[in-house]
């Protein structure tokens, strides 16, 4: 493929030829576009979000110029709200779309990364939020997948965002549900730094909302997950940008040097899925604050928890399906001390790990892996 208009794109090798080309419009945010053509994949530069005119504008641009490759499949997200999705509506009938599901993209897009040919892995897709296929907020799955298709087979237990969109911005919210969740009416009585930090006013309007069965959006996101123990460990209650709370916690973590163990979890069953409960958790960070244990080795153990996790799922689904390779892909896995301790748990015990090396892990890998399940599943 030739450079079109100064246009570098990123050339990935496919294991495998495709018959004709497709062309997958990636994220929201952090958007690219991929052309699969012959032997290879073509990945576009980076639009940041388009929801700013000047990305959506330039995204759709690259669009125009790579339908001149005559594209046979369309692939987009899921999510309806997109503008990636919308703008592949305007094609409808012309072209095959192909909505693919955001976690089996990210899954697929490190398979194909790391030369997989189509085979079943367990997939671990961690990220912020993504559309599920029984149109909820997932973001903490556990896929037995291929290029093809994908079987969720676990997941983090569902947290209402509380105030919608606002709780991304203002991750107290989380935190306060997951306290609310354990400790009920005692919840302002906690000792710890953080119920001091809190607007008790919005909290105890949002407390008879959710109480009143108000109907909240639910999340199944490790990646709220995260700026809720961020916001409870690091007492804090806002963010100025997603992850930020995340990634001041993983910071946190990485100065502890010191022994450190993982907290207690459970996992459930629910309709022949597994299910994360964090709750155990979350009461024992509450007591490690209470008893002003560092927040180094707190952040540490959390971190810690979260891979031994990962390890136990991946353990009974190995046991259930006789799969050993594992594909860790989605944005929290930009967290390198997670990364570090999951890859090193599941090699101790066997497990072929894949995770992304030239490509990132976010969303901007997305399109690579719409491409590829959109070829296959049609």
């Amino acid at each position: 493929m030739r450079k079109d208009n100064a246009i570098s794109y990123l050339k990935i090798q496919l294991p495998f030829k495709v018959s004709c080309p497709v062309l997958a419009l990636g994220s929201q945010t952090k958007n690219t576009l991929c052309l699969l053509k012959g032997r290879s994949a073509y990945i576009s530069p980076i639009h940041p979000s388009l929801d700013e005119l000047t990305d959506l504008l330039s995204f759709e641009r690259d669009a125009r110029r790579l339908l001149r490759f005559h594209p046979k499949i369309i692939a987009c997200d899921l999510h309806p709200g997109y503008q990636s999705t919308r703008f592949a509506a305007l094609f409808n009938s012309r072209y095959k779309i192909v909505p693919v599901q955001h976690h089996h993209a990210h899954i697929a897009s490190c398979m194909l990364e790391n030369n997989l040919k189509n085979q079943k892995v367990i997939g671990v897709a961690f990220d912020g939020t993504g559309l599920g296929q029984d149109n909820r907020v997932w973001g903490a799955e556990f896929l037995l997948c291929d290029y093809r298709s994908y079987l969720r087979q676990a997941y983090l237990k569902e947290m209402p965002l509380l105030g919608g969109e606002k709780a991304i911005l203002e991750p107290w919210r989380l935190a306060c549900f997951w306290l609310y969740q354990i400790y009920g009416e005692d919840t302002l009585g906690l000792k710890i730094d953080f119920i001091k930090k809190i607007p008790q006013k919005k909290w105890e309007t949002l407390r008879k909302l959710y109480r009143s069965g108000f109907d909240f959006p639910l999340a199944s996101s490790m990646g709220r997950l995260f700026d809720a123990a961020a916001a409870l460990v690091l007492s804090l209650t806002t963010a100025r940008f997603e992850a930020e709370l995340a990634v001041r916690l993983e910071q946190t973590a990485g100065r502890w040097k010191g022994k450190a163990r993982s907290y207690p979890f459970r996992i459930l069953n629910s309709k022949g899925r597994l299910v994360i409960d964090p709750s155990y958790t979350i009461q024992e960070i509450v007591s490690d604050l209470k008893a002003r244990r560092q927040k180094e080795e707190i952040a540490y153990q959390f971190h810690l928890t979260l891979a031994e996790i990962i390890l136990k799922i991946c353990l009974k689904l190995k046991r259930k399906y006789g799969i050993n390779k594992v594909v860790l892909s989605g944005g929290v896995f930009q967290n390198s001390l997670l990364l570090t301790n999951t890859i090193k748990r599941l090699t101790d015990k066997g497990f072929l790990v894949f995770n992304h090396k030239k490509l990132v892990c976010s969303d901007s890998s997305l399109s690579l892996g719409q491409a590829v399940v959109a070829y296959f599943g049609s």
